[in-house]
């Protein structure tokens, strides 16, 4: 009896190139893509992430285009890039140094390609998001990080493209054989198709698809990369190198056969993303090379942003025992506030048992705080301990440290600026900022005194430095519209005794709502008790 291989396996590898030979896969691509590129004056933008298959789909372009006279490279080639700033700094390092080989490679060949790295706006990235709003750590349900960080920078780039010319063609090295959603995905599209192998993009109007590699394995893409050389001058062995770093057993073999796996499933992405369950290249490539030993202290911090921060008794367990504790369902919940943003306490009600559970909001002061410092000790670490190429390696940016600021002083009115002093300890350096405006900003020495007189009462104290907060920016103003409104919403978001009053609360007010929905006379002002 034969054994059957593990789940997602084919029993029947295909050949490189379905038999095909890759000089005749090869030649017939760049021709299309010439044809492609002559057939009218819309300009190109060719996503680049660094990765073995961006980097096959632009050497096909590029490859294309030397060949055509100077007379027919009339439209530009843009390649984009988007750094989310907490790449791998690893891919982040190759991607930098390869967009500035292409632009001097295309200069020196006469070729119109012109790469772009982006950003995401100072207000999008990842660590004012979730050391300056409070944020938590990204997940499945909550995944805000992917269409700030990766989705508004390319986005934007592609919509001013399309803004000065009335249309575009992005040229993307999706495969099918990714995943089966992007088959299905590109297939759906497929069926909309305009000359040929143009597909319509669901997201940006006026933008088409063009996916050369489309219908290419890892293999193909593999073969491709090593047998023909790289025109910017790059060299794809050390991208194999890379890949090769990245992978468990530290191998990233060609076909040899019909078990030989393929090291494609090699992933890098951020080195903060809490959406999988562990940094499976990040660990390789330290556990595969000494000299990459030194981002330990970011493995270390993305696996704390992730873990427990307190354990629970789970009644729904089938083997709970009064006492027994586990980690806490939502690794998170400890360290975030119980209100939201806006200071509103809502309800969830959980399908399993109809028990209403708190909807729980931003991170806490203290944990945001502790972030930060985390943070800013693993970049002074690293620079003192890491090789000479990363000596300079910055794992927030100044601008985010300023917005960070701002936000804690002006928008939560953390008003004792503890950013300042918090850089200062872990770096040994004085905050590169001006001063706040000191009608704004209270002492260390003034907050303890309030935090004494609150008598360890958080919440009053939250509350009570947020009305001095509010008191203290509108002095200044010629015209205090909107005085009373701040005043009021500062209370109501702290008029809690605790965490349990303003659940009861909250339960009181649902059931106010659903009684007046099934009986129109009833009447809130006697039927609901609200804090004083």
């Amino acid at each position: 009896m034969s054994t059957p291989l593990p789940l997602g396996i084919p029993s029947v590898r295909r050949l490189p190139f379905d038999g095909r030979s890759m000089d005749e896969v090869t030649t017939e691509l760049t021709d299309e893509v010439r044809e492609l590129y002559t057939a009218d004056e819309v300009p190109w933008v060719i996503g680049y992430s660094g990765g073995k298959d961006s980097t096959a789909v632009l050497q096909l372009v590029w490859t294309a285009l030397k060949a055509l006279p100077a007379d027919k490279l009339t439209k530009t080639v843009h390649v984009i890039s988007t750094d989310t700033l907490v790449e791998n700094p690893v891919v982040a390092a190759w991607v930098t140094t390869s967009l500035e080989a292409m632009e001097k490679a295309a200069a020196e060949q006469g070729l119109p390609i012109e790469p772009h790295r982006l950003t995401p706006e100072i207000k999008d990235t990842f660590w004012v998001n979730l050391i300056g709003r409070g944020y938590p750590a990204p997940r499945p349900k909550f995944r805000w990080c992917t269409e700030r960080l990766k989705i508004k920078p390319s986005n934007s780039f592609i919509r001013s493209v399309v803004a000065a010319h009335g249309e575009a063609i992005m040229v993307l090295g999706i495969r099918k054989t990714e995943s089966q959603a992007r088959a299905r995905a590109m297939e759906k599209h497929e069926k909309r198709r305009v000359r040929d192998r143009l597909s319509p993009n669901a997201n940006l109007p006026n933008s088409l698809v063009y996916s050369p590699v489309e219908d290419w394995t890892n293999d193909d893409v593999w073969e491709y990369l090593m047998q023909k050389p790289n025109p910017w001058g790059y060299n794809n062995q050390d991208l194999l190198s890379m890949y090769q770093g990245a992978s468990e057993d530290g191998e990233c073999p060609l076909v040899v056969d019909s078990t030989t796996p393929s090291c494609g499933s090699s992933r890098f992405g951020c080195w903060t993303c809490t959406l999988v369950e562990q940094d499976k290249s990040m660990t390789a490539m330290i556990r595969n090379d000494e000299e990459k030993e030194w981002m330990l202290p970011l493995l270390e911090l993305r696996d704390k942003l992730d873990s427990p921060f307190g354990f629970v008794e789970d009644k729904s367990d089938p083997d709970f025992q009064p006492g027994k504790k586990i980690p806490h369902p939502r690794p998170d919940r400890p360290a975030r506030d119980f209100r939201r943003m806006n200071g509103q306490v809502n309800l969830f009600t959980r399908r399993s048992d109809g028990e209403d559970v708190v909807v729980h909001g931003p991170y806490l002061q203290k944990f945001r705080e502790s972030w930060l410092k985390d943070l800013l000790d693993a970049q002074t670490w690293i620079r003192a301990h890491a090789p000479e190429h990363v000596r300079n390696i910055e794992l927030i940016t100044l601008d985010e440290l300023h917005e960070i600021r701002r936000i804690w002083v002006f928008d939560k009115h953390e008003v004792e600026d503890s950013l300042p002093p918090i850089y200062k300890a872990a770096t040994g350096d004085e905050f590169p900022g001006g001063p706040l405006d000191e009608q704004l900003v209270m002492g260390a020495d003034e907050m303890e005194l309030l935090k004494q007189v609150c008598e360890g009462d958080e919440l009053h104290y939250d509350m009570v430095r947020e009305l001095l907060s509010v008191e203290r920016r509108y002095r200044t103003m010629t015209r205090r519209s909107g005085l009373f409104q701040a005043l009021e919403a500062a209370v109501q978001k702290g008029f809690y005794e605790d965490r349990d009053d303003a659940f009861a609360f909250a339960q009181r007010k649902k059931q106010w709502r659903e009684d007046v929905a099934t009986n129109p006379t009833f009447d809130e002002e006697t039927d609901i008790d609200a804090p004083a």
